[in-house]
């Protein structure tokens, strides 16, 4: 007997389901807010090198001492990093003049003075990260999916080791714990450091969740599911607008994006382990008795557990991601579906990190760029539907590659960044459906670990404009393209009962679709 089977049995799709799926909605809101939190942390106002000795022009006006202390840029604007060594009277008299000798032109020799009317204050702003110190402001958002990535690895394991429940748990406390100590960071190093472990906890909450829910639901609601934990992705990117809108100053800031978590701790202390994954692991008591609570509450009280569900086969055992290599199928999921998330998040957050140029405050962008997500998550419930997971996940993400070529063109960036978010709605749905139960949080830790990777490189990126100006977009393109391209080279998951073991996906005829039917799932990776 299969689970699916056993979910029919106790009411398929219920209240239990819904309940479940709201009480994991808060943690899913919560991760933007770490996520994308980089653009308001370490957003960087304008600012110009202070200016010493201030008593020297007290007749003067303010774009006056500018003007005779700060050289401009080609484009007639004031230099952010660079400063006269001695003030240049003469151009008050002609102020389209230049300065013909350089050597007069020199760094900034006493700091930085801030424009403070968007924020109060920023890290950029605390400890002066500009001009030369700009890659380590850029280098925070790095720190972060460092941690993230290494987090993916530890509790993509452990989840399925231990537990989804038990992990999740710890992900939040560690969450609470590690979120409060950046809030309270004296130096950047402390800084460095502990949002790289705040990435690490986090990291969990990120895997956990969704697989989780797939787990409690039968075939036909689990596109319904993966949707509707990704919409709720987006309502966590428009409170992070709203938040950051009102918090201004970067402790407080920290101090009111990791708060929920502690809700979030509240919640899930009533969400059931995954009975899918206890009976795999051959806890089957355990399972039982959460089974038999689904029942009761989904109107079902005739249920019984039959001798045959008793004696289901254990699946139990030591897996690792070496596991995920080690057959032919598998190893192809893993390689091809390793590419394609790199690509999912290499694109999405170089896009959604550099919330700039495009005629709006950062505040309104961030919330338009949370609200344009769920039009576009509604689009793909459709799609992936009917067209299927494969050539969705494919074409979304060639298509984010292709316009992230004009990402900067205000017209262009709306249905870009739908096309993005469409790709990594996909992705999380599709990855959770390609690996079998027994492993699924190792093949979903491994995955994730490369998504980090790619978002740990995807700010340092923006640096390359020196090198080119469009070499940053160029980048993002090709590997966008090029991971898009990948995804034709896994196998379609539609309508597909979940696998179980790892025979399930090597065997070369597949498993049973919803409605009864026998669909071939070839080593070839057609269906």
């Amino acid at each position: 007997m299969k689970f699916e089977d056993l979910l029919l049995e106790i009411g398929g799709f219920g209240r239990f389901q819904i309940l479940i799926l709201a009480l994991l909605c808060l943690p899913r809101i919560n991760l933007p807010m770490h996520f994308l939190l980089h653009n308001f942390l370490a957003a960087t106002p304008s600012h110009h090198c202070a200016i010493p000795h201030q008593e020297e022009f007290v007749n003067l006006t303010m774009e006056e001492v500018l003007l005779v202390s700060i050289p401009r840029k080609p484009d007639g604007t004031f230099s952010s990093c660079e400063m006269f060594s001695q003030p240049q009277f003469h151009l008050l008299l002609n102020s389209s003049l230049q300065p013909e000798n350089k050597s007069i032109i020199q760094h900034c020799q006493h700091g930085w003075v801030y424009d403070h009317s968007q924020f109060t204050s920023t890290i950029s702003t605390q400890w002066d990260l500009v001009c030369e110190q700009r890659g380590l402001n850029q280098a925070t958002a790095t720190f972060f999916f460092i941690g993230v990535t290494m987090g993916a690895m530890v509790f993509g394991y452990l989840s399925d080791r231990f537990g989804r429940k038990t992990m999740l748990q710890l992900s939040l406390v560690c969450s609470v714990v590690f979120g409060m100590l950046s809030a309270a960071s004296v130096s950047y190093t402390m800084l460095a450091i502990t949002r790289t472990l705040t990435g690490v906890a986090l990291s969990g909450l990120s895997l956990i969740v969704l697989p989780l829910g797939l787990e409690w639901v039968d075939i036909q609601h689990r596109t319904f599911t993966g949707i509707l934990s990704s919409i709720f992705w987006s309502i966590g990117n428009m409170v992070l607008a709203l938040v950051a809108y009102l918090v201004r100053e970067w402790h407080w800031l920290l101090v009111a994006v990791t708060g929920p978590c502690v809700l979030s701790i509240i919640c899930v202390w009533w969400v059931p382990e995954s009975a899918r994954w206890l009976i795999a692991k051959g806890k089957v008591k355990q399972a039982h008795r959460h089974l038999l609570r689904c029942a009761r509450i989904n109107g079902r009280k005739d249920f019984a557990v039959s001798p045959e569900v008793r004696n289901y086969k254990n699946m139990g055992g030591n897996y690792s991601y070496i596991s995920l290599f080690r057959t032919p199928v598998l190893r192809r999921i893993s390689l091809c579906s390793g590419v394609v998330w790199f690509g999912v998040a290499f694109s999405y957050y170089g896009m959604s990190l550099n919330l700039t140029g495009f005629g709006l405050s950062i505040y309104l962008s961030q919330f338009v760029f949370g609200i344009i997500e769920i039009p576009a998550k509604m689009v793909m419930y459709v799609l992936v539907n009917r067209v299927g997971r494969r050539p969705s996940q494919a074409w979304t993400l060639i298509l984010t590659g292709t316009g992230s070529l004009i990402w900067a063109n205000p017209k262009i960036w709306l249905p870009v960044t739908g096309f993005s978010e469409a790709a990594f709605t996909t992705v999380f749905l599709y990855t959770s459906e390609l690996y079998p139960t027994i492993v699924r949080q190792n093949g979903m830790g491994y995955t994730s670990f490369l998504a980090r990777l790619g978002g740990a490189l995807a700010p340092l990126v923006f640096l390359l404009d020196e090198v080119w100006r469009s070499l940053p977009e160029v980048t993002y393109c090709g590997v966008a393209v090029c991971s898009g391209a990948m995804a034709f080279l896994l196998p379609e998951t539609l309508n597909m009962r979940l696998p179980e073991g790892i025979e399930d996906i090597e065997k070369p005829h597949g498993t049973e679709d919803a409605g009864g039917r026998r669909q071939i799932r070839t080593r070839a990776g057609r269906s």
